[in-house]
């Protein structure tokens, strides 16, 4: 029996502090009594407290990601209605949430009439609505500008994967993405060392909008391009010529679907440039001019893994030094 001047116990579970802040402001004036978790772990620990009769379910985590802790709900008969709120919206992502027992799945980045709806749906406003507005957010709501980047490229990762998981017909594993301050010569390394290995490659696709430019490296080995070819249904023998248009055609798909995401939540439009293979057959050929333009990058690096197949790719996002001040600028409307 639920008491309506009692707080409802909600959970919000992920690892983005910006994240967990949007959902709660999508909760903003209901009467809920919020627990934080940075990963399932954490969470799984507040349910079996009591804490969590409604579970806001982040997916890609550290320690314990949403599938794991969907699993121990399941089959520990936990007592909580699970929402999943994910950037992972590929179509299968979607089906194993629900066969997991998952109520439903918010796309990122929230809207809170969705949550709203959802929430109607499923018979809890009348739980929620009562009692005096709590106080959600503590007082400090200083951005933290990692967490900042690291959600707009979690979720224009999800639109990625979900452009290739429709192309290929697979499932695309996602990683927790990573993000860095680094120096030239820390990127030349990483290149290098790509292209050192198992005779890969790499394609460039440069963007620019006002303030904001720079480029997306797509970096593949060579028996992912030989798997890929196959999953296209490429027929013929796979050679140098069709494994450049095999790299152009992802290319095309990972990038321009990962940079219209990202422009898309920074309210722009990205110019953007056709894919260039910078590097094939173990020759990297991109010029230095880069050297000459910046002196340190904001890389976000992501390293997509293709369920049931020996097929990956690393996605690595660089902006120019001097595109810094315009994104940290935007980033006080990202809350």
């Amino acid at each position: 029996m639920i008491f309506l001047n009692t707080p409802f116990p909600v959970i919000i579970c992920d690892d983005s502090n910006l994240a967990r802040k949007q959902m709660a402001h999508a909760l903003d004036g209901w009467n809920v009594d919020i627990t934080f978790a940075q990963h399932g772990a954490e969470a799984l620990g507040a349910i079996r407290q009591g804490k969590g009769d409604l579970l806001f379910l982040d997916l890609n985590m550290p320690v314990m990601d949403g599938y794991q802790l969907l699993e121990l709900i399941q089959r520990e008969d936990l007592p909580t209605m699970v929402i999943v709120v994910s950037g992972d919206i590929q179509p299968d992502a979607y089906i194993r949430v629900k066969n997991m027992g998952a109520i439903d799945f918010i796309k990122k980045p929230i809207n809170t009439d969705n949550v709203t709806d959802i929430l109607h749906r499923y018979g809890l406003l009348d739980a929620l609505s009562a009692g005096e507005k709590p106080a959600l957010l503590p007082s400090d709501t200083a951005i933290d500008l990692k967490s900042y980047y690291q959600e707009l490229s979690n979720i224009a990762m999800g639109h990625a994967a979900d452009r290739l998981a429709r192309l290929l017909k697979v499932f695309i594993q996602l990683p927790i993405p990573r993000v860095a301050l680094i120096n030239i010569d820390e990127l030349d390394m990483i290149l290098h060392h790509h292209s050192s290995e198992d005779q890969g490659a790499i394609v460039s696709q440069g963007f620019i909008s006002s303030g904001i430019a720079g480029e997306v490296l797509l970096m593949f080995s060579e028996s992912s391009i030989q798997d890929m070819a196959k999953l296209l249904r490429y027929e013929g023998d796979i050679n140098v010529s069709s494994e450049k248009e095999i790299l152009i055609d992802l290319a095309n798909v990972l990038s321009g679907a990962f940079l219209n995401s990202l422009a898309h939540q920074l309210d722009i439009i990205f110019s953007q440039n056709s894919p260039v293979i910078l590097s094939f057959t173990d020759e990297l050929t991109a010029s230095n001019n880069t050297e000459q333009r910046w002196n340190k990058t904001l890389s976000i690096e992501i390293s997509y893994r293709i369920e049931e197949h020996n097929i990956s790719c690393d996605l690595l996002l660089l902006f120019t030094e001097d595109s810094l001040d315009a994104l940290n600028q935007r980033a006080q409307f990202f809350q």
